[in-house]
């Protein structure tokens, strides 16, 4: 029993074979699949696939890289996708200082607005943070998030960061870059957080693990993420696989 708890097989990298791609998740051992949004397009197709598969369910919200184009009628379309049946969160959100795809000002502004939405509506969210680990910290502290329930998505911070945000009641996923030989802070990560606070993705079709890494990769393949965290931590894969399962469940609020 697996759930990745990070993907976007809304993608068109899997529009030839997207069934394929979903039934082969089945087939490995997967349960569920949290598809998650970046703009109010593949918000809207988050919701399509989650109601097309017993499996899937949703994510909505705006990607710091697309945010530059947002509006409070963007907000209003984001409340209205959050009350169909199996969306279970809001993201992804968060901060990309890397790119800088759209302004700072606006990146700050688009989060703190989507942190509240999530509020309003009683949905957790789901954050992206790359190249912002203590603005991204400072914004989250300062919400209180972990009242709503919250995870870090792909994490790459420091393991002293990650026991912040653990104290917070916020958790941390972990992706197809702790099987790369040099991922030493993620390995600490995974090392010294414990189970209960961790999830797995796939971020799929980013961040392609070991041994398929150049490749597109795919929800099935978040078997090698808990592989990896079970070896580190010397426990058994079918206990990593349960508890990361039951820590999804726990924060989507799945029965």
């Amino acid at each position: 029993m697996l759930f990745d708890s990070h993907a976007h097989l809304d993608d068109s990298r899997f529009d030839r074979d997207r069934d394929a791609v979903i039934r082969a998740a089945k087939e490995s051992g997967l349960q569920y699949i949290l598809n998650a949004g970046a703009s109010l397009t593949t918000s809207v197709k988050a919701v399509n696939l989650s109601e097309k598969y017993e499996m899937i369910y949703a994510a909505v919200g705006v990607h710091p890289h697309d945010v530059k184009d947002m509006d409070e009628d963007t907000i209003e379309v984001l409340k209205s996708l959050t009350n169909k049946k199996k969306v279970v969160a809001v993201g992804e959100i968060g901060l990309d200082y890397y790119y800088n795809h759209s302004p700072k000002e606006e990146q700050r502004k688009w989060f703190k607005r989507q942190i509240e939405l999530a509020k309003e509506v009683n949905l957790p969210i789901i954050i992206h943070d790359r190249d912002a680990n203590q603005e991204t910290f400072d914004i989250l502290k300062q919400h209180q998030v972990g009242d709503i329930g919250c995870v870090m998505h792909c994490y790459s911070g420091s393991v002293e960061l990650a026991k912040e945000y653990i104290k917070r009641g916020i958790y941390i996923s972990i992706a197809g870059p702790l099987t790369f030989n040099n991922a030493k802070k993620v390995q600490q990560v995974a090392r010294e957080i414990p189970l209960e606070w961790l999830l797995v993705e796939t971020d799929c079709p980013y961040l392609t693990p070991v041994p398929y890494r150049g490749k597109r990769n795919e929800s099935a393949y978040v078997r090698y993420v808990a592989e990896a965290i079970a070896e580190i931590k010397g426990i058994s894969f079918e206990e990593v696989a349960e508890t990361t399962t039951k820590n999804a469940k726990k924060l989507f609020r799945i029965e």
